[in-house]
């Protein structure tokens, strides 16, 4: 009885290690094959542009001379052309931005300095200079923008005549860009626009001067190329 069950056991022994030797040579059961993602490669914003823009400005305007100063309202749209360069490094993107706008704002006062007449201060045209830096979340880049503004002021009195001087001043401001489709972007910015003062000293009797400052909001789409 006792060899009967030692070689039983023996048996079971030799065909467990037989099954596990042979369920080892068997082949792995593979998974089910599956689609890889779409690889999208990252956006890079590096390259030339050119775009149109349009919007509005706000702001105000101070006539003074001797006859004292007045401060008024001014508003108006404007619309033009961009061009500018980016240059991307990690998720920085420097750049370049120029624009040319034709100019509608404007306002109007009278008494204190513009005693015995209304006068106007009107801006036909309007462009800018500047450096922006950006910070990319991939098709999307929020930037803070500053450098040179460049218009005219036309002062003009009621009855007088009007003095147009051509000013340098700053602008400084930020925005959103993004990327909509292939080359194409939209953007929406805000700029701070000061000319400092024009003249109007040949026209309205006493030396007078005539300041203007604006707010920009404006929208635009960029081409890249």
């Amino acid at each position: 009885m006792k060899r009967l069950v030692l070689a039983g056991l023996g048996g079971l022994a030799v065909v467990t290690i037989m099954g596990a030797a042979n369920a080892a040579d068997l082949p792995r059961r593979h998974a089910m094959p599956t689609k890889a993602p779409m690889y999208e490669a990252p956006y890079n914003w590096t390259g030339f542009y050119v775009g149109i823009n349009g919007g509005g400005g706000f702001g105000r305007s101070d006539w003074s001379n001797a006859l004292g100063t007045n401060g008024f309202d001014l508003s108006g749209a404007v619309a033009g052309g961009t061009v500018g360069y980016n240059y991307q490094m990690g998720q920085t993107v420097l750049g370049l931005e120029g624009d040319g706008d034709w100019s509608n704002i404007r306002g109007s006062t009278n008494g204190g300095a513009c005693t015995g007449t209304s006068c106007e201060t009107h801006n036909d045209w309007l462009a800018t200079a500047r450096g922006r830096v950006g910070y990319a979340f991939g098709r999307f880049m929020p930037y803070l923008t500053a450098g040179g503004a460049f218009g005219d002021i036309k002062a003009t009195a009621d009855g007088l005549g009007s003095q147009t001087t051509t000013r340098a001043g700053w602008t400084g401001g930020g925005g959103l860009e993004a990327a909509i489709a292939g080359p194409w972007s939209a953007k929406i910015e805000y700029l701070y626009v000061d000319l400092g003062k024009g003249n109007c000293d040949t026209v309205c009797g006493p030396a007078t001067s005539a300041s203007f400052t604006t707010s920009l909001v404006r929208v635009g789409v960029n081409y890249r190329f």
